[in-house]
């Protein structure tokens, strides 16, 4: 991109908020990375907002929500927003942002019913109306009077401490929690002054309201995230949204809208407010530059805007004014920076595997599936330094996502490297996963480091079978082995021969039989693709699991498309047993079921086909052919590799190189552990 261009490009064009100067168009809207310290915004947290902010970012909005009142009990992580002593770590993650040149604000909130009563203090859930949300299943305590004073106070006083920490404004969450569980007749079913028409309705938002901007003032800039059009029977409709968007701008106590369309009670309709790979892109962009031509008023909006090409064109078309790339962010926080500097092709893209999120839903921490050094930018590094030492031959054996990314960051580090692949192409299980049309997006994973390792000038050397031999013949310093691993072939005790694998069924190379039985006993992709493959062909279907939970390695946004697919197939879903044998009758299988918890056989099923999912076991052959020959004989150091430090281990002083294996050559995991497994040891080579 020409700098004519650059300063053309409507997404690196200044946006005014008030008194506000927002260098460009991008933000990372509030969501809740769970990397608190006892609900406070310490280091971890600090540094991977500042990572957004050195990355050109124009704001980054922190937390998903900070809870406001000591009965909003935290159930994802939430900073706890009404203690005083959440001050100075604000403070410090504003300065650290403001150094860097971007804005920093952040969402604040009562979850109401979206919370559990027994966490935290055990205090009451409390709502408008004694209506369960499905999701934390609380049955909540109808609000009272003095419920609704304190909890104004606490709104209040949560307003006043990040003001004087010196964030530049916040939003109050408005979709799924307490104050817009007021606006919705599906949720407020009250008699009082706060039920019925709008304007009882609105009542306690705007008591909200008052009472922040007598604390805060009125130029301190003040947002909601609301939700427009809950999508919904008995919901807030698209009329009635639009409706008390225009109150909430002519009250005069809010400066931004940051549109919502959609519920958020349960894992289905929460994927559609926040869609993973397979489902739309941007999929309630044009609603919110409806809100934005109707009210005339800055309107910002996320949802599965993953890609710089879509927000550029939210801008240019004046649907939105600020373009929230949240997810992608997490992917790559450089990306204003790459946009500036014209390096478009080089940011990292959002696959839309929300890895994320499923994460945080879980009570851990944020992880991007493709990119390790998110969440860890005190020890993993965004920009792969140059080695201090002399550049050394780094062989690398396999082409998947863990092997691609040894060869991208030791590349980076000024080392030759040399990338072996037995396939025409790289990929490994990612290529097959991605077979799945639903998940095609995933081979973003692999295509983003194939073109870095073009540029790098990495010899990779496809159909390329490697034997101890050859790669001893090519003379390396250091041999990393990624050639992942096989299909395990011992999920079944007996008879195991008689199924056929998941990998063939998503490949294509095995047949789908009429009437299908799927035994998984993994519990995490694989198994639910497969299932996709076999459904699609109209056979009769059931899943088995020996899981008292289904599919227990698959979060919750993830599972909603695989489930819709199953029920909407009618297939059958079995949990808590195991397929003990297979056995031929006739031209059937017969596979005998057996409980999980006394072995008693508990029933038999008579099938076309079994197919088998029971995760990976490692191709680790050449591994143990090349540790004679190398110093360290494999070992790793783990202290060194958690500590970030180089791998010294001695073994073998003769020998000639040191040998190391990666992601699933070492177990079956998952990508981002071979992707993490790759970064944190070649970063110190």
């Amino acid at each position: 991109m020409t700098t004519v261009h650059r300063a053309n490009d409507p997404l690196l064009q200044p946006f005014q908020l008030k008194h506000l100067t927002l260098r460009n168009r991008l933000m990372s809207t509030s969501h809740e990375p769970n990397y608190h310290e006892d609900g406070l915004p310490k280091d971890q947290y600090i540094r991977y907002h500042e990572e957004k902010a050195k990355g050109g970012i124009a704001l980054t909005m922190t937390a998903g929500s900070a809870v406001v009142s000591r009965d909003s009990s935290p159930v994802f992580g939430n900073l706890h927003a009404y203690r005083d002593e959440i001050v100075p770590w604000l403070k410090r993650m504003a300065d650290a942002c403001h150094e860097h040149g971007a804005a920093c604000m952040i969402q604040l909130t009562h979850l109401g019913r979206r919370t559990v009563w027994n966490g935290a203090d055990w205090l009451p859930v409390v709502s408008p109306s004694n209506v369960r949300e499905p999701a934390h299943r609380a049955f909540p305590k109808i609000m009272e009077d003095w419920d609704m004073e304190r909890i104004i106070a606490d709104y209040a006083d949560a307003a006043e401490r990040v003001k004087e920490a010196g964030l530049d404004g916040f939003e109050l969450e408005c979709y799924g929690h307490l104050l817009d569980s007021f606006w919705s007749p599906a949720i407020n079913d009250r008699t009082d002054e706060h039920g019925g028409s709008l304007d009882n309705r609105l009542r306690f938002t705007f008591q909200v309201l008052e009472a922040i901007r007598k604390r805060v003032g009125p130029d301190y800039i003040v947002g909601l995230r609301l939700v427009a059009d809950e999508d919904m029977e008995k919901g807030i409709s698209r009329d009635e949204g639009l409706e008390i968007c225009r109150r909430m701008i002519a009250s005069g106590h809010v400066d931004f809208l940051n549109i919502i369309r959609g519920h958020i009670e349960h894992d289905g309709p929460l994927s559609r407010v926040i869609p993973v790979t397979g489902m739309a892109s941007a999929p309630h962009l044009d609603f919110a530059g409806q809100v934005r031509a109707e009210t005339k008023f800055p309107v910002f909006h996320a949802a599965r805007i993953n890609d710089v090409a879509t927000a550029r064109h939210a801008v240019a078309e004046g649907k939105l004014d600020m373009v929230g790339m949240t997810r992608a962010h997490i992917a790559d926080p450089q990306i204003g920076r790459k946009v500036a500097e014209g390096r478009e092709d080089d940011v990292r893209p959002c696959v839309g595997a929300t890895y994320c999120l499923d994460r945080i839903y879980e009570g851990r921490g944020t992880a991007c599936a493709h990119n390790a050094a998110t969440g860890r930018e005190a020890t993993m590094p965004h920009d792969i330094p140059t080695t201090s030492g002399a550049a050394r031959h780094i062989v690398i054996v396999g082409a998947g996502p863990a092997g691609l990314e040894a060869a991208r960051v030791s590349a980076e580090r000024g080392h030759k490297v040399t990338l072996l692949e037995a396939a025409p192409h790289a990929g490994g299980q990612v290529r097959l996963a991605a077979k799945v049309k639903r998940r095609a997006e995933l081979i973003g994973i692999i295509d983003w480091r194939v073109a870095q390792l073009d540029k790098l000038g990495v010899d990779v050397r496809y159909n390329t079978y490697a034997e101890a031999g050859n790669v001893a013949a090519l003379s390396p310093d250091v041999v990393i082995v990624a050639t992942g691993g096989l299909p395990r072939e011992d999920g079944i005790a007996h008879g195991g021969e008689l199924a056929t694998s998941s990998w063939d069924v998503i490949s294509g190379d095995a047949s789908i039989g009429e009437d299908v039985l799927l035994y998984d006993d993994n519990g995490a992709h694989p198994g639910m693709a497969a299932s996709e493959v076999i459904m699609a062909t109209g056979s009769k279907f059931e899943i088995v699991s020996p899981e008292r939970m289904f599919a227990p390695e698959i979060g919750g946004l993830n599972l909603v498309p695989y489930v819709e697919k199953l029920q909407g197939h009618g297939a059958a879903i079995t949990t808590m047993t195991r397929v003990h044998s297979l056995r031929r009758e006739g031209n059937k299988i017969a596979a005998t079921l057996t409980s999980p918890y006394n072995d008693a056989v508990i029933g038999e099923r008579l099938v076309d086909q079994v197919v088998v999912e029971y995760a990976t076991t490692p191709l680790d052959d050449l591994y143990f052919e090349l540790k004679p020959g190398s110093r360290n004989h494999g070992e790793v150091d783990y202290e060194a590799l958690v500590a970030g430090q180089p791998q010294q281990v001695v073994r073998n002083p003769d020998g000639a190189y040191q040998l190391f294996r990666i992601g699933d050559a070492v177990a079956s995991r998952n990508i981002h552990a071979g992707i993490y497994d790759a970064l944190r040891l070649c970063k110190d080579l």
